[in-house]
C-alpha cells in the first residue's frame, strides 16, 4: 500500500478507502489508484485482508420446504458445507419458504437485514414481484445468487446450475433413441412458474421436433412437485394412453410415478427418464423402473454458490470453469458409489 501510494502520489488512506471500495474518493483519484496498482502488478491477498479487519461472510439460502428428495439433499448439502466453513469465518443459514411462492419469496428476501447478511442464494419462480425483491436485496448491497432455477431478468449476480435446456434436450435425444416408433410420450413437469422445469420441457420439445419428429408428446401433467399427487393423477392418463412409449419426468415428483409403476407394472416396454438421483431414483435405476437419470451435483451446487457470493462480496475474480455444473447421466450401470458400495 505504501509503494501504490507513493505512485499514485496519495495517501494510505486513499489507497485504503480505494481497495475497500468506500465513498468519499473522486473519480480522477481512483483511476490514479488503479493504474498504480497495474504498474506495480499488485494483487491483493483478499483472505489475509479479511483476517486483519475479521471479516465475516454471513451467507443466506432460500429454499423450498418440501419432503422431495432433491431438495432434502440440497439442505443436507448446505448444513455440511456450513460446518466446513465455520473455521473460514463464513456462516451459512437456511430459510424455507412454501414451494411456488412468489409471495413467500418476496417477504423473505425484503426481511433481509443487510447489517446481518452479506448475500443471498435462492430457489425462485421468475415473477415480476420476485425480480423487483431481487432487485432490492441488490440496492442494499448484497450479493445474489439464483439456485437451480435462473432468474435473468432480475438483477441477480450469478446463476449456479445445469443448462436446463441442454438437459431437456438430452432428455428428448434418449427418449426418441429408447421409443423409436413404438409410441408416444407423457410429460411429467413441476410448475409452469419454474424457469428449470420451462427450460428443460422447451428443450425436450424443440429435439424432438429437430431428430424425432415422429415421437408425439401426447399428454402433460403438473405435478407441483407433489409424488402424492403425480401417483392420484397418472390411473386416468394411462388409462386414456394405453400405448404409450416413454415417461419424461422432469421435475422432483418422481417418487410419484416410481410408485404407480411398480404398483401397476411391469411394463417392460416403457422408457423412462427422469431427473436427479435421488434414494428413490437410484432404486429405480437398480430394478429397472427407470432407464436413465440426468443429474446435477447438489454439493457441487451448493459449493458454487458459496464461492461467488464470497467473491461477489469481495470483488475479485473467479474461476468459471470451477463453477459451471455439469449434466451427469446415470445408467444402472455407472451409478457412482454410496456409503463404499457399488
Amino acid at each position: 500500500m505504501n509503494d501504490i501510494a507513493r505512485v499514485a502520489g496519495v495517501s494510505l488512506a486513499t489507497v485504503d478507502r480505494v481497495l475497500n471500495a468506500r465513498a468519499g474518493v473522486r473519480d480522477v483519484t481512483i483511476d490514479k489508484v488503479n493504474k498504480a496498482i497495474e504498474e506495480l502488478g499488485y494483487v491483493r491477498d483478499t483472505a489475509a485482508a479479511n483476517l486483519a479487519r475479521k471479516r465475516q461472510y454471513r451467507l443466506l439460502f432460500i429454499i423450498p420446504e418440501t419432503t422431495n428428495e432433491f431438495m432434502t439433499a440440497l439442505d443436507k448439502k448446505i448444513a455440511d458445507q456450513g460446518a466446513r466453513l465455520i473455521h473460514q469465518r463464513t456462516t451459512l443459514h437456511r430459510q424455507k419458504v412454501p414451494p411456488f411462492d412468489p409471495g413467500a419469496v418476496v417477504a423473505a428476501l425484503d426481511a433481509i437485514d443487510p447489517d446481518q447478511s452479506d448475500g443471498v442464494a435462492l430457489i425462485a419462480v421468475e415473477t415480476p414481484e420476485v425480480c423487483e425483491a431481487v432487485q432490492r436485496v441488490r440496492d442494499r448491497g448484497l450479493a445474489v445468487v439464483a439456485l437451480v432455477s435462473d432468474l435473468p431478468s432480475s438483477d441477480r449476480d450469478h446463476f449456479v446450475g445445469i443448462d436446463n435446456i441442454a438437459a431437456g434436450r438430452t432428455a428428448a435425444r434418449l427418449m426418441g433413441r429408447f421409443v423409436g416408433k413404438r409410441g408416444d410420450i407423457l410429460v411429467i413437469t413441476g410448475s409452469r412458474l419454474a424457469r428449470d422445469h420451462v427450460e428443460r420441457r422447451t428443450g425436450f420439445d424443440e429435439l424432438l421436433a429437430e431428430e424425432f419428429p415422429e415421437v408425439k408428446v401426447v399428454a402433460s401433467i403438473e405435478g407441483r412437485d407433489d409424488p402424492a399427487l403425480i401417483r392420484k393423477m397418472l390411473p386416468e392418463v394411462f388409462a386414456a394412453h394405453p400405448d404409450l412409449g416413454g415417461v419424461y419426468s422432469s421435475a422432483a415428483g418422481t417418487p410419484g410415478l416410481i410408485r404407480f409403476l411398480e404398483e401397476t407394472g411391469p411394463y417392460p416396454d416403457l422408457a423412462v427418464v427422469a431427473h436427479e438421483l435421488t434414494p428413490a431414483s437410484r432404486a429405480a435405476l437398480g430394478s429397472g423402473t427407470i432407464d436413465v437419470v440426468i443429474n446435477q451435483d447438489t454439493g457441487h451446487i451448493v459449493r458454487s454458490a458459496t464461492r461467488l457470493l464470497r467473491a461477489t462480496v469481495d470483488r475479485v475474480p473467479f474461476d468459471r470453469t470451477q463453477e459451471r455444473i455439469r449434466i451427469d447421466i446415470y445408467l444402472k450401470d455407472n451409478l457412482p458409489q454410496q456409503g463404499g458400495v457399488a
